[in-house]
């Protein structure tokens, strides 16, 4: 494979199954919430740093795919919008080299997951919009904190998409 568009566009693949996998597996749920915390919002980043906006597809089709093995069909439509934003916003905002605006970008990326899923479940789920606030909080804590760590990886992954 020596054409970069053909390599973007696998790694784009990979990127959504690795955010489905990471998504599902390891899978910690939340105490008196209806969601989990997982890796696949670090998958997220990592693929706003790497691939922009190809992130977009990536992780709305990877995450909506996760909700759906795991049980979670009714948040699939919102997780695929939700993901799909998060990972807008992180490509938008993200600077390679600015470790600040990195970090900052993927908080306000977690943000708007943690608001997302706030609207999304005050109408559908009530009864879960103000407990999940606490648990999608530490999901967005500990994506922002993977994305951080992966940021060593996006040289070497850059490289390999040329």
């Amino acid at each position: 494979m020596t054409n970069p568009s053909v390599k973007k566009l696998t790694f784009t693949g990979l990127m959504a199954a690795l955010i489905c996998v990471l998504t599902i597996f390891p899978h910690i749920p939340i105490p008196a919430g209806s969601g989990y915390i997982h890796l696949g919002d670090g998958m997220i980043l990592l693929a706003a740093m790497v691939i922009g906006p190809m992130a977009i597809p990536a992780a709305a089709l990877g995450s909506a795919l996760a909700d759906l093995f795991s049980g979670f069909a009714l948040y699939a439509p919102a997780t695929f919008v939700i993901k799909g934003l998060v990972a807008l916003t992180a490509w938008l905002l993200y600077r390679k080299g600015h470790i600040i605006r990195t970090l900052l970008s993927f908080i306000a990326a977690e943000v708007l997951m943690v608001a997302g899923y706030f609207i999304f479940e005050w109408f559908v789920a009530r009864e879960y919009a103000v407990i999940d606030i606490l648990g999608n909080t530490i999901q967005g804590i500990s994506g922002a904190a993977l994305g951080m760590a992966f940021t060593y990886a996006v040289p070497q992954l850059e490289r390999a998409l040329k």
